[in-house]
C-alpha cells in the first residue's frame, strides 16, 4: 500500500473514531454521573484513598483493562494496549501516552444539600477530583472500545495525595511512567470560572510552583497583666506578618508573578496568658526558581531580624513542594487540535494567563512532555458558581462528557499523529 493511500485510510479511521467517541461519551454519560456521585459521597483524604482505589480497580477490571495497585494500594494504574500497526518503513509503532487523574479529597465540611452529599464529616470533594476521576474512567471505557483503531498503549494514572503534595512523587518513585515507558502525559482540572462545554489551555507555564513555610517565634510567656515581664511572641509574630506583606509589593518586579500569603497564625490558649510561642504558616507561589530563592531568603532575613530585635528566638522551615507546571508547546498544539475537533474551535480557549494554584502534576511534566488543561464546569443558570475549595463547590455534570471525549480524542490523536496532517 502506498503511503498516501495509508494516510487516506487512516484519516477515515480517525474521522470515524471521532464520531464514535462522541457517541460513546453520550451513551455512558448517565452511568458516569452515578459514578461521580458515588465518589462525591465517599471522599477520602491524601494517601488514604484505599476504597476509592478499590472501586476504580473493579471498574477497570469489568472492562477487561489491565490494572495494578500502586502507592501502597491507594492508587491505580490501568493499561490499554492498542492494536499494533506498522509505519511506511515497516517498523512497528509502539508509543505510550498516559492520562492522569487525582483522586483525593479535601478537609472541608460540605454545605451542599443533595442526595449525594459527603457522608464523611469534614471531608469533601471540594476541588473537583471526583470529576477528574470520572472523566478518566469514561475515557478509559471509550478508548478500550476503540483499541482496534490505534497503535501503542494508553496508561491510566489514578493518583492519590495531590492535595497533600506527595502523590505524584510516590507514583514516580514506584515506576508509574515505566513498563511500558510513557512518552507523553495529559491531565485536566475542573474549573468553575469557565462555562461548561468549554475547555481552556495555555502554552508554557500553566500552574505556579509552590513552597510552604513555617515560622516559629519563641518568646517568654507570662501573665497578660504584666506584659513588660514577657517577650510576647504574638506581637512579634504580628510584626513579622505585616513585614512579609511588603516582599511582593516592594522587593519583586511588578511584572513578575509572585505571591506570599500567610494562611495560619497559631498562639495562645487563654485570654489572660501570654504564650511562649507563636507559629506562622504561609505559602510562596512563583514561576521562576531564582525568584523563589530570593523570596525565601527575604522571608528569612525579615523574620530573623524582627525576632532578634524584639528579643525572641526564631526557627524557619521551608518545604520545597512542587515546581511549576509547564505545558509542552508541541503537545499543547496537538491538544488544541484534538479538543477543537471534538467540541468545536469556539469552545477551546487559549489562555494567556497562568494560574497561581499549584499542582504536583508538575513532577510528571518534568519527566515527559505534557499538557494540563482546564475543564469548564460553571453554569450560572443552575447556580453552579462557587469556587474551588469552597464548602459549596459543585460542577455542572455535563462537563463529564466533555472531559471524557476530549481526553479520549487527544490520546487517540497522539498515538496516530504520524497520519495527522
Amino acid at each position: 500500500m502506498k503511503y498516501e493511500d495509508m494516510v487516506a485510510k487512516q484519516t477515515k479511521i480517525l474521522e470515524a473514531s471521532s464520531i464514535e467517541i462522541k457517541k460513546i461519551s453520550e451513551e455512558i454519560h448517565e452511568k458516569l454521573i452515578k459514578v461521580r456521585r458515588r465518589f462525591h459521597k465517599h471522599p477520602e483524604l491524601g494517601m488514604d484513598t484505599y476504597k476509592t482505589a478499590e472501586y476504580i480497580m473493579n471498574y477497570l477490571k469489568q472492562l477487561n483493562i489491565e490494572v495494578t495497585h500502586i502507592a501502597n494500594r491507594s492508587g491505580v494504574i490501568g493499561l490499554i494496549r492498542g492494536k499494533k500497526q506498522i509505519d511506511p518503513d515497516n517498523n512497528e509503532i509502539e508509543k505510550t501516552i498516559a492520562l492522569r487523574a487525582d483522586i483525593d479529597a479535601l478537609s472541608v465540611f460540605e454545605e451542599n444539600q443533595c442526595n449525594y452529599k459527603s457522608e464523611i464529616p469534614g471531608v469533601m470533594h471540594a476541588c473537583g477530583h471526583d470529576f477528574h476521576t470520572t472523566c478518566l474512567l469514561g475515557a478509559a471505557e471509550t478508548l478500550n472500545r476503540l483499541k482496534d483503531s490505534f497503535s501503542g498503549n494508553i496508561k491510566l494514572l489514578f493518583q492519590p495525595g495531590e492535595e497533600s503534595l506527595g502523590g505524584a512523587a510516590t507514583m514516580l518513585e514506584e515506576g508509574a511512567l515505566n513498563n511500558p515507558d510513557v512518552s507523553v502525559c495529559a491531565a485536566l482540572h475542573a474549573w468553575p470560572d469557565i462555562p461548561v462545554g468549554k475547555v481552556a489551555v495555555k502554552y508554557g507555564a500553566a500552574f505556579s510552583a509552590i513552597e510552604n513555610f513555617k515560622i516559629t517565634v519563641t518568646g517568654k510567656g507570662g501573665h497578660g497583666a504584666v506584659p513588660h515581664k514577657t517577650v510576647d511572641p504574638i506581637v512579634i509574630g504580628c510584626n513579622i506578618v505585616n513585614a512579609l506583606q511588603t516582599i511582593v509589593s516592594r522587593e519583586v518586579d511588578s511584572f513578575e508573578p509572585a505571591i506570599v500569603s500567610i494562611c495560619s497564625f497559631n498562639a495562645g490558649t487563654s485570654v489572660n496568658i501570654i504564650p511562649d510561642i507563636s507559629v506562622i504558616g504561609g505559602t510562596i507561589r512563583t514561576f521562576d526558581t531564582n525568584l523563589k530563592k530570593f523570596i525565601e531568603k527575604t522571608i528569612f532575613n525579615i523574620s530573623e531580624g524582627i525576632a532578634k530585635a524584639m528579643g525572641a528566638g526564631i526557627q524557619i522551615e521551608f518545604t520545597n513542594d512542587s515546581p511549576p507546571v509547564i505545558n509542552d508547546e508541541k503537545i499543547t498544539k496537538l491538544f488544541i487540535s484534538s479538543a477543537s475537533r471534538m467540541i468545536g474551535e469556539d469552545n477551546v480557549i487559549i489562555s494567556d494567563r497562568p494560574s497561581m494554584v499549584s499542582e504536583d502534576f508538575a513532577l510528571i511534566a518534568e519527566k515527559v512532555p505534557s499538557v494540563y488543561f482546564w475543564l469548564g464546569c460553571r453554569n450560572e443558570e443552575k447556580g453552579i458558581i462557587n469556587p474551588l475549595h469552597s464548602s459549596k463547590f459543585q460542577g455542572d455534570e455535563d462537563c463529564i462528557k466533555v472531559g471524557t471525549a476530549v481526553f479520549a480524542q487527544f490520546a487517540l490523536d497522539y498515538l496516530n499523529q504520524n497520519y495527522i496532517k
